[in-house]
């Protein structure tokens, strides 16, 4: 019988992203620090693996799954014109979603994920390429990656790389 008290994994996530998200949540902690997401290609998969970790409730502020334009526009503050001009994969537009999630959650740090995990390509952007955006007090930013292998694989990937930049923004 399984202890109601042990941690469970979410189920199929990669045993790594929960490690990252401990590390992250454990580090938020100890600097006082909040975080926010705005997530796209990973639709609330960042938010939900810092979720799992316990002690959570002390620095995940909130996120927001902006999927549509519509959102990224309407929630996070996300230029329309940038929108209309790059697409929705695009490393500015992440710095936005970044800076979105920050203002809108009241939270120390926003990291975003947009990207296109297939199986087709999507505003002139390959399937596997992702931008990662972080915000704090001192501005915003973006990280490009590049991914190959399945959808969930590509998002996967993405999480993985969210957690990691949360992880570097974070204070020493």
């Amino acid at each position: 019988m399984t202890d109601p008290n042990t941690h469970q994994p979410h189920p199929g996530l990669h045993p790594n992203l929960h490690r990252l998200a401990e590390r992250a949540v454990s580090g938020a902690i100890d600097r006082g620090v909040t975080a926010a997401t705005a997530e796209s290609l990973t639709a609330g998969m960042v938010a939900a693996v810092l979720a799992d970790t316990p002690g959570a409730s002390a620095m995940l502020q909130g996120g927001v799954v902006s999927y549509a334009n519509s959102v990224k526009s309407g929630v996070l503050g996300v230029p329309g014109e940038l929108l209309d001009a790059v697409g929705s994969v695009d490393g500015q537009v992440a710095a936005a979603m970044a800076d979105g999630a920050r203002r809108v959650c009241g939270a120390d740090i926003g990291v975003s994920t947009t990207g296109v995990a297939g199986p087709e390509p999507h505003d002139g952007k390959a399937v596997g390429t992702v931008f990662i955006g972080i915000a704090t007090a001192e501005g915003s930013t973006s990280f490009p990656y590049f991914f190959a292998g399945s959808r969930a694989e590509i998002r996967a990937l993405a999480c993985g790389a969210a957690l990691e930049r949360l992880l570097a923004a974070l204070p020493s």
